[in-house]
C-alpha cells in the first residue's frame, strides 16, 4: 500500500497525531484534521486546550483512584453517599458506567486494570494494596466491598486475588449477579442488565 502524499507537511503532522489515537485508522485521521481546519480558531484552540489541561491537570483521587480535578474525587467528597460499600472496579469507564444505572450509591475503587500474566500485569500493577489498605483502616464488619469485575478469566483471577487480601478483614465481599454474561466487559453492559447484576448481587465465593 502506497504511503499518503499530502500537500502540506502542517496537514501530515496534524494526521499523524490523530491517527495516533487508538481505533483511528489514517483515512480518519484525515477527515478529522480537514475539519478541524474548517472550524472557526477560537473552537480548535479550545479543543486544544482542553486536551492539554486534562493531560497536565487531572489528577487521580488519593482515596479511590478515580479521575479527579483535585486531591479527591466528586464521588469520596459527596457525604450523602454510602460509605459502608465500596465497588471495586477495573478503570474510570466502569464508574461512569455504573453510575449511569442510577442503582449505585455507594464508594468505589478503580484498580487500573486486572491481573493479567500474558500482558504482563501483576497484582503489583494495581491498586490492590491501597484497597487492602483502605478496608484495613475502616474497621467496620458492617463495610462491604462489592467486586465488579468482567466475568472473564482474567477478571476472575483478579478477584479470587482481592478476595483473599482482604476476607481477615471480615467484611462481606460480594460480586455481581449473573446477568453479565462470562466474558463480558462492564463498558458494553446495558443499563439496565447492569444496575439490576449491581441490585442483585451476590456473596462471593471463591
Amino acid at each position: 500500500m502506497l504511503k499518503q502524499k499530502y500537500p502540506s507537511h502542517l496537514l501530515e503532522d496534524a494526521v499523524d497525531a490523530i491517527a495516533s489515537l487508538p481505533g483511528v485508522g489514517q483515512r480518519s485521521a484525515l477527515r478529522l484534521a480537514l475539519h478541524l481546519l474548517r472550524q472557526p480558531s477560537e473552537q480548535v484552540h479550545h479543543f486544544t486546550d482542553s486536551i492539554a489541561r486534562l493531560r497536565d491537570e487531572a489528577c487521580y483521587c488519593r482515596t479511590c483512584m478515580m479521575i479527579a480535578d483535585g486531591e479527591q474525587c466528586a464521588i469520596c467528597a459527596d457525604r450523602s453517599r454510602d460509605r459502608q460499600t465500596i465497588c471495586v472496579v477495573e478503570n474510570v469507564r466502569d464508574v461512569m458506567s455504573i453510575e449511569n444505572t442510577g442503582q449505585y450509591h455507594g464508594l468505589y475503587h478503580v484498580l487500573g486494570g486486572i491481573i493479567s500474566p500474558i500482558n504482563g500485569t501483576g497484582p503489583s500493577d494495581l491498586t490492590i494494596r491501597q484497597l487492602t489498605e483502605r478496608v484495613a483502616a475502616a474497621k467496620d464488619s458492617a463495610l462491604e466491598v462489592i467486586l465488579a469485575l468482567s466475568g472473564d478469566v482474567e477478571g476472575e483471577t483478579t478477584a479470587f486475588y482481592i478476595y483473599r487480601q482482604i476476607a481477615p478483614y471480615g467484611v462481606k465481599v460480594s460480586t455481581l449477579a449473573r446477568g453479565l454474561g462470562f466474558g463480558d466487559d462492564l463498558e458494553y453492559a446495558d443499563e439496565l442488565t447492569l444496575g439490576r447484576s449491581i441490585a442483585n448481587r451476590q456473596i462471593f465465593k471463591p
